[in-house]
């Protein structure tokens, strides 16, 4: 069962109001998307974007007997501003991207997003177009596997791992989580924390197959295009690298003012020009994280538009 994470913190950053517009860029099985749209009543409006095809049946059911407008859709958030014209929504009052993958999607051995069970080496939101990690790694060259976990998994060792796929797939093809999870975990010696080995490998993989970093990149500069002034933006990530990216462009649309020879002073920063709402990061409280230990990592941060 999926537990939307930090729930209520989320929904009342968003402020959200009677009669209001919104877009949940990153629906899953739509938990912020029903409060949102329950406090937005009979008049309010909601767009709900999501590469998962399962994620958008269960959220249809889910949402069909709350009053207000919904309104679905197939896609990735990094194409939101696309998606949100196509379908009426332009100058909303609020957008939410709760990033990273969803509990039914990890629980399901079948789309091979976890190595607790042994599935496909498939990582695919949107399973019906893409390659699969499977066949990304059946590719890479070595020194791109290093790179690429590296980057995108922070993973210290992503040299010794990349060299221990290589050398495995000359001999078979690695298809399975189970595959991978145990050549990983060999590869740096066996299990040496609270984190099984190949955790940040896993990440890794999940993110350059969803292309994660460009969808974000592309989604945060298109739902401050379509905010409102004084609408706000709500960014839940998972892992230090897209939290990094949320806080910097946040960062750089809320600016700063910078004192000038000649005296006075001139504001820097990107348009469209914002202001925070939370001054640093959520994080979930003791109690949710006994609810839901998933959450852990989790942090939201919330800007709103000026003009």
């Amino acid at each position: 069962m999926h537990l939307s994470v930090m729930l209520q913190e989320t929904v009342d950053a968003l402020a959200v109001q009677p009669g209001g517009c919104y877009i949940d860029g990153t629906l899953g099985s739509a938990g912020h998307a029903f409060e949102i749209l329950k406090r937005a009543g009979a008049t309010g409006r909601l767009l709900g974007i999501d590469r998962d095809p399962e994620a958008l049946k269960r959220s249809k059911e889910r949402l069909s007997d709350l009053p207000g407008t919904v309104c679905l859709a197939h896609g990735t958030h990094g194409a939101l501003l696309r998606i949100a014209k196509e379908k009426g929504f332009e100058q909303v009052d609020g957008i939410l991207l709760d990033l990273g993958v969803s509990s039914d999607q990890i629980d399901t051995p079948e789309r091979g997003f976890s190595f607790r069970f042994d599935g496909p080496l498939d990582m695919r939101m949107d399973p019906t177009q893409g390659e699969s990690a499977a066949e990304l790694i059946a590719i890479q060259g070595e020194q791109e596997l290093a790179t690429l976990f590296w980057k995108l998994g922070e993973e210290k060792q992503s040299r010794r791992i990349a060299k221990a796929i290589v050398q495995a797939r000359a001999g078979h093809a690695i298809t399975t989580t189970a595959q991978l999870a145990d050549l990983v975990s060999r590869a740096v010696g066996g299990k040496t924390g609270p984190r099984h080995p190949a955790t940040r490998v896993f990440q890794a993989l999940r993110m350059q197959v969803n292309h994660e970093v460009e969808e974000l990149e592309a989604a945060l500069e298109a739902g401050l295009a379509l905010l409102k002034p004084q609408g706000r933006f709500a960014v839940i990530t998972f892992e230090s690298l897209t939290d990094r990216i949320v806080k910097q462009t946040f960062a750089e649309h809320v600016g700063k003012w910078q004192s000038l020879q000649q005296g006075g002073e001139a504001w820097i920063g990107s348009l469209p020009a914002a202001e925070k709402v939370t001054r640093h990061a959520v994080v979930p409280t003791e109690a949710e994280l006994k609810m839901n230990p998933r959450a852990r990592s989790a942090k939201l941060r919330v800007i709103l538009r000026k003009e």
